[in-house]
């Protein structure tokens, strides 16, 4: 087969696909990334060859017209934020939300990624797209060409969330998308919105809605190598904790968890900190903690087995590596009006559910005196960690990619038989 990724432009989706590409090639497929500029040299950092379609990602565009967010009242002294869940993101307007993820979804999806990857289909002959479920772009070009096509998850399903809740002439998703196809001679349908079927890299206990056709795989996390320090072969004296906002908040968007605060509070820990903050993010800090050592980067799959707690945003690869790691872990999600409910909740609700980790809150809900307590309370009780390393053993009976593998090309030849002969073998 020829296997087409689309991942959205952001090194950290890139790094979740990777396993799986690498499973596809290995097993002697043929494997392209269809890269926007911006991501090119990511993808070949990877070991693979970037297709560039499209052009430079906007790194700001801007907060959804109207909705600009005021800020949250500030909780009072001693109150804890009540804990959202994902079940509930669609009970309060879900045509709303949908409208604002659609929004969004269309700043990825920009008419030029939808020509390149209808060319690119067409003049690579592909015969399965597999796309980030963030980039609309691809299941269109692959229904304009008659091409089968998977959506990858990165958190928990959204989309499906919310179309269903929503009523009869409100989706917006359809509404952007469906004249497109049509001026492609082609028409909306379900494939467009969640794939022919759906690439689950989740864990089994992580909420998920009912309709589509789910795959689960292992999510196999990848670190960018890197050096490994001096200090981290040295004897450890004590808990160590890992404090970081992944690879996604390190240009400090103003929707990610203060690093002044969270360093404030680990001054209050009796632990070593280990804090992957680069210099943008510590621009607001005026002072480190004795106890903390910050470094850059550091590959958290060699860091995370030497932790006894990880604090971190909720990002698929973080959430992914504590899990294999056996780390409890304690998630701070991107403020309540951008980030919470697109992955890093869902993550919060399932790790809080199993016992083996913490919703501490969201950015703008953060307080120095909850985040010291739930810490604490992580490091002093030792079920999370028991916990979580019962997760990782339930995730590694997971199929990894490679068993997925056999699954991909059935499937495959199953829907280009329903398909009949696709005009891009024509």
């Amino acid at each position: 087969m020829r296997v087409l990724f689309v991942p959205h432009a952001n090194k950290a989706h890139l790094h979740i696909m990777l396993p799986l590409a690498w499973a596809l090639r290995t097993a002697g497929h043929d494997v392209l990334v269809a890269s926007k500029p911006d991501l090119a040299d990511a993808v070949m950092a990877v070991g693979f060859t970037p297709a560039i379609v499209g052009e430079v990602m906007n790194p700001n565009p801007g907060f959804y017209p109207g909705h600009v967010p005021a800020p949250p009242p500030a909780m009072p002294s001693g109150q804890r934020q009540e804990m959202p869940r994902q079940e509930d993101f669609a009970r309060d307007d879900p045509a709303d939300r949908l409208a604002r993820a659609t929004w969004g979804f269309g700043l990825f999806s920009t008419p030029s990624l939808i020509a390149g990857l209808i060319g690119l289909i067409r003049d690579w002959r592909a015969d399965l797209v597999i796309w980030d479920q963030m980039v609309y772009a691809a299941p269109v070009a692959a229904k304009v060409c008659g091409v089968a096509q998977a959506r990858m998850m990165m958190g928990p399903d959204g989309i499906t969330q919310l179309r269903a809740a929503v009523r009869d002439g409100e989706d917006a998703l359809r509404d952007w998308l469906e004249p497109i196809l049509l001026a492609q001679g082609s028409e909306f349908g379900e494939d467009v919105a969640v794939g022919d079927w759906t690439i689950e890299p989740m864990p089994p206990w992580q909420w998920r809605p009912a309709g589509p056709l789910f795959v689960p795989v292992r999510m196999i996390p990848f670190n960018p190598p890197a050096p490994l320090p001096d200090w981290l072969s040295e004897p450890q004296q004590g808990d160590r904790v890992c404090l970081t906002l992944g690879a996604s908040h390190r240009d400090g968007r103003g929707a990610e968890a203060s690093a002044a605060d969270m360093l404030r509070a680990m001054g209050e820990i009796d632990a070593e900190v280990i804090a992957t903050f680069n210099a943008k993010q510590l621009a607001s800090v005026d002072k480190i903690p004795g106890n903390v050592r910050v470094v850059d980067f550091v590959p958290l799959a060699a860091l995370l087995p030497s932790c006894s707690a990880v604090i971190h945003h909720g990002g698929a690869g973080t959430f992914a590596t504590a899990v294999e790691s056996a780390v409890p872990q304690l998630i701070i999600p991107g403020t309540h009006w951008g980030f919470q409910w697109w992955g890093p909740l869902g993550h919060a609700n399932g790790l809080q559910d199993q016992g083996a980790g913490l919703f501490v809150a969201d950015a703008d809900h953060l307080s120095v005196d909850a985040l010291v307590e739930d810490v604490r309370r992580v490091l002093e009780d030792p079920a999370f960690r028991g916990n979580a390393r019962r997760l990782r053993l339930e995730s590694v009976a997971v199929p990894a990619p490679n068993d997925v593998v056999p699954v991909l090309e059935r499937l495959t030849r199953e829907a280009r038989d329903l398909r009949d002969t696709p005009a891009v073998r024509a």
